[in-house]
């Protein structure tokens, strides 16, 4: 018996791997979750950088909206919008686990889903708010 087992041992992963899990939606929840903290970490460097735009005068500020209002500006933007309305809708979904509300798989992959869905319609909001800000 002990010989079987040292033989399977041998032979199986040591871990669970990726070819044994089926991808589903709280995996990449999950994996959003993460990501889109980092992406606010770096948006908070696009927001010092327009403080100190601002508190350096019209044309430091002229120069940075310039900048902002390229197409790769706006898609930074963009990200961070979608960045920041993901990680704050999907916190709360956290929060609410950690109430012990939404632990069923059937209820975590819809809060899930939620949180994608209105995470990126809050980023598309924040964005048409932040394209008429850049506008006046």
């Amino acid at each position: 018996m002990t010989e079987v087992l040292k033989s399977q041992k041998n032979t199986r992963p040591v871990s669970p791997h990726l070819q044994i899990w089926r991808w589903h939606v709280t995996m990449t929840s999950s994996i959003l979750h993460r990501v889109t903290g980092v992406g606010n970490t770096l948006g908070m460097i696009l927001l010092i950088g327009w403080v100190c735009c601002l508190s350096n005068g019209p044309e430091a500020y002229a120069k940075f909206t310039a900048l902002i209002g390229s197409p790769l500006g706006l898609l930074v933007v963009l990200g961070s919008a979608l960045a920041i309305s993901y990680h704050i809708i999907n916190g709360i979904r956290h929060l609410l686990f950690n109430l012990g509300v939404g632990l069923t798989k059937e209820v975590a992959s819809k809060t899930a889903w939620a949180a994608i869905i209105l995470g990126v319609l809050g980023g598309i909001g924040m964005f048409v708010l932040a394209l008429q800000a850049l506008a006046k």
